[in-house]
């Protein structure tokens, strides 16, 4: 005969085992609602798979014979003067002790090591911009710091700034100039503001309350306790996500570079336009170096930063994230940060 115990334990196991399978009947109505607004999505704008698996075959011929071999004959001022092309360019340029290089930095003529250096200006500036508002905007936003629910005051305008990407901010301040390098970086400054603020914000809402109790009753102001007793606590995470951020950037500029931004977005669209696909193969490959190079070194760094991470990201790990259209466009949720 069984006990009370007994009874007990069987009514909490059937309890659990009914909830475990409405949580994969829930799973598994989520899972066709995805499936069924993407066969709706499909139809809706007229995406045929036969069509497009019936001209990969031509698109593979075209990226065969129409990149390949890249052409670096604009890699530097030098190789264009010279007619020096394909991978040949690359090695040329490096001579004379880098007097290729510098000439090509400081010549009016584009070529993609300029390019390349404009992209990486425009990423820097525009973090640069945006950081202290960012930090500004983010400390306001936080509940320690200003009560609820005046902060959100301060978290609408984060939002608000996120909503829109850098490559719709770029045509809103067509007023001060039309789509350019300037544009450019206060487009990618000011959507770095709405992404850094919010990572800021967060980051302020985790921290102990110990620390800012033991300022606080030093008797310290209200500015005194946030920089001691807060910002001490966050500065290197700090650090670590305008790094981040500066990863972002870099692949923004590059976005905004097609719509006339400068770099090597803007080369590439232009060596697209004149139907001249090997140098377009080459501008792609400098934008890989760029992009790789960046965010290899950015990682290194936060992970020295970032409490609890000891390893930079790694060669494949930094290769698969090339791929991920939200870093490019500057979009996605904390939880895409990571």
């Amino acid at each position: 005969m069984s006990s009370p115990s007994d009874s007990a334990i069987d009514d909490q196991f059937r309890t659990l085992e009914r909830l475990r399978r409405l949580k994969y009947l829930l799973w598994g109505v989520l899972l066709a609602a995805v499936l069924g607004v993407t066969y709706w999505g499909l139809g809706f704008i007229g995406f045929q798979s036969s069509v497009v698996a019936g001209r990969l075959p031509g698109m593979y011929e075209f990226i065969r014979t129409g990149f390949f071999p890249p052409d670096f004959q604009n890699f530097t001022i030098y190789t264009k003067d010279q007619g020096i092309t394909g991978l040949q360019a690359i090695p040329a340029s490096f001579g004379d002790g880098g007097a290729h290089i510098i000439e090509s930095f400081q010549s009016q003529r584009q070529s993609l090591v300029k390019a390349s250096l404009v992209t990486l200006l425009l990423g820097f500036m525009g973090t640069v911009f945006a950081f202290p508002f960012a930090l500004v905007l983010g400390v306001l936003g936080s509940e320690r710091v200003t009560p609820f629910p005046f902060n959100f005051i301060f978290r609408g305008t984060l939002s608000g700034i996120r909503a829109i990407p850098a490559i719709v901010w770029i045509f809103l301040y067509i007023p001060i100039g039309p789509p350019g390098q300037v544009t450019a970086v206060l487009a990618i400054a000011t959507d770095s503001i709405g992404n850094l603020g919010r990572l800021f914000t967060d980051d302020l809402e985790e921290i102990e309350e110990g620390p800012i109790e033991a300022i606080r009753s030093t008797g310290a102001s209200g500015t005194q306790t946030v920089s001691f007793g807060m910002l001490s606590q966050v500065s290197r995470s700090f650090i670590a996500w305008t790094l981040y951020i500066l990863e972002i950037n870099t692949r923004i500029a590059i976005s905004l570079g097609v719509v006339g931004a400068g770099g090597l977005g803007l080369m590439i669209r232009n060596s697209q336009d004149l139907f001249e696909f090997q140098q377009t193969a080459a501008g792609l490959i400098m934008v890989f170096i760029v992009v790789l190079g960046i965010e290899l070194i950015s990682s290194r760094i936060r992970a020295r930063l970032r409490p609890g991470e000891h390893e930079g990201k790694g060669l494949i790990e930094a290769i698969r994230g090339l791929f991920d259209a939200k870093k490019w466009l500057g979009v996605g949720d904390r939880s895409d940060r990571d």
